[in-house]
């Protein structure tokens, strides 16, 4: 609900501000005091066009904000907070600037926001409906959504299983394209696949298989060297009979051993020695030992040298292609073969989609015909109600209708396109609403649709202006009544000119002129029981102290009692 509402300069105002309340508040005033600027100022508010020539004259800047409390856990409040802004104990400010050379501003929540943002929170906020600034209800997909609320609970059953089949042919479509769009580039990925894996089949690479090829060939490429270092070793350590070399380690360390052990039990220290010196002894004769083997085993293979150099040459070719290492390449290959088998499963499960698709087009076709149905029922009893409204509204020979389009393609709620048409006269064709009336009409046509939509459609706050533009009597008095039946379910400002209609008020505001004949920073006065006398008073008669006025204007306040929302004031 919008609890305040500053405006500055903005057309013929200098500095006002409106104290809101729930239920109907009408705001009166002489002509060319400014109450036109109120919605115009809500307008800017709510994200509406900015005209720079609004801007009141010798102002820098016009200024609109707002105060309005809103749900903490709401989706105002999500997106509020999506935005940056912040919410003190649920109440939310707003505030529009438009700058005389053109520039717009906007801040929500404390923060910076596009203009954008506050019109996609109008949706949820404010229906206004302005001389010229129709706003709402004259967007299709809103009139959409609004009968289809008022169709109830069979279309809101139907729409749900539609929405159901739908976002899940969506879905199914969507893979489906994928997959065949893409059926040449995955018989490619599967010919690359196919044959990198038959590669790896062929060479048979074993896990740490490259590792060990690259130590054979060093061994083999040096058999002759290294059989040479072995036996010169050996025959250093043990000595060789067929060699001239007549001192070799082992006879020396034979002498040493002797000449200790003849007097080792002399003394301790010696002694350790001497088992220090048979340790190596032992150790000599094993290094001995296995320098002899190793020499007998090394063999110069020239095949096999050829061999192991061949085989690395094929993995080294297959390394450039799959991976590093041997078991990087077995790696590939594996999820290879899984790519491949989901690739070749990919034809088995198009028939799958197509199949599924196919089953999910005809719900989709049977609940769009049951969707088309109910909407249609719903038309001719809302068309109906609305036209009826009109009749007491002073328009009794005009005639709403709602044209339902059904075309081929499937949108996220059917098939229908829907649109609101108005028949001013019964020689009249039925056009679009803002092409079928005129600005005080289409406000009354306005009002007798948000008093059928009500509860249907429910918005927190409705903004009319000038809805009583070019009627008077009793179908002012009925104008009144059903914007006081509107407010008992959401909070109504109504700019107005007729006394019939203010009487219905839960709340007056009065615009004053100054003497200068500018609004001042009091310029909004909200008004008591006797001042509401006295300015219906005003509006009846010309003069506010008129005696018969008075009267007047007491019994329309009487007579409106009954239908207020709240307490009359």
């Amino acid at each position: 609900m919008l609890e305040e509402v500053r405006i500055q300069g903005l057309g013929v105002i200098e500095d006002a501000v409106l104290e809101l309340s729930p239920g109907l508040t009408v705001v009166t005033g002489e002509t060319g005091a400014g109450k036109t600027m109120v919605v115009t100022g809500l307008g800017l508010l709510f994200g509406g066009r900015a005209d720079p020539q609004r801007v009141r004259p010798g102002a820098d800047r016009a200024l609109v904000e707002g105060r309005l409390s809103v749900p903490g856990g709401g989706r105002v409040a999500e997106r509020v907070a999506e935005a940056g802004g912040e919410l003190d104990e649920d109440v939310l400010i707003l505030a529009r600037t438009v700058s005389a050379e053109g520039r717009s501003r906007a801040t929500l929540g404390g923060r910076s926001a596009p203009v954008s943002l506050l019109a996609y929170l109008a949706d949820d906020l404010v229906a206004v409906h302005g001389q010229s600034d129709q706003q709402r209800l004259l967007r299709t997909d809103r009139q959409r959504g609004s009968l289809d609320r008022f169709a109830g609970e069979e279309l809101t059953k139907a729409l749900k299983q539609y929405a159901v089949a739908h976002r899940r042919h969506r879905e199914v479509s969507e893979e489906l394209t994928e997959l065949t769009e893409r059926a040449r580039e995955r018989a490619q990925e599967a010919d690359m696949l196919r044959f990198g894996v038959e590669e790896i089949g062929a060479a048979e690479p074993v896990p740490g298989e490259d590792a060990e090829l690259l130590e054979e060939e060093t061994r083999l490429a040096h058999a002759d060297g290294l059989r040479m270092a072995a036996t010169t070793a050996h025959e250093a350590l043990a000595g060789d009979p067929a060699s001239d070399v007549e001192v070799d380690v082992s006879a020396l360390l034979s002498a040493a051993r002797q000449a200790v052990a003849a007097v080792r039990e002399h003394d301790p220290a010696l002694a350790a020695i001497g088992d220090r010196l048979d340790e190596a002894s032992y150790i000599l004769t094993d290094a001995a030992t296995e320098l002899a083997s190793y020499a007998e085993s090394v063999d110069a293979d020239p095949a096999r040298l050829a061999h192991v150099q061949e085989r690395r040459a094929l993995l080294t070719s297959l390394s450039r292609k799959y991976g590093p290492t041997a078991d990087d390449i077995l790696g590939w290959a594996q999820d290879a073969a899984k790519r491949l088998s989901s690739l070749e499963g990919d034809d088995e499960r198009i028939e799958e989609l197509r199949a599924e698709a196919e089953e999910l087009y005809g719900r989709m076709d049977r609940w769009a015909g049951e969707l088309t149905r109910i909407r249609t029922e719903a038309a001719e009893r809302f068309g109906a109600a609305v036209t009826e409204e009109l009749t007491a509204l002073a328009m009794p020979h005009a005639r709403v209708s709602v044209r339902i389009t059904t075309g081929e393609e499937f949108g996220s709620h059917g098939r229908d396109d829907v649109e609101l048409l108005l028949a001013p006269h019964p020689s009249a064709r039925p056009l679009a609403l803002h092409k079928g009336a005129s600005g005080g009409e289409l406000s009354r046509v306005m009002l007798a649709i948000e008093v059928v939509f009500a509860g249907a459609d429910p918005v927190p706050t409705f903004v009319f202006d000038e809805v009583d533009a070019g009627v008077g009597g009793k179908a002012a008095v009925e104008i009144g009544r059903r914007l006081a039946r509107l407010a008992r379910r959401s909070q109504v400002i109504v700019v107005t000119h007729l006394p019939q209609v203010a009487a219905f008020a839960d709340a007056h505001l009065v615009v004053e002129k100054s003497t200068d004949g500018l609004v001042t920073e009091s310029g909004v006065v909200r008004l008591d029981r006797d001042g509401r006398v006295r300015e219906l008073s005003r509006m009846l008669a010309g003069l506010e102290d008129s005696e018969l006025g008075r009267a007047h204007a007491e019994e329309l306040l009487v007579n409106a009692d009954p239908e207020r929302a709240y307490p009359a004031v």
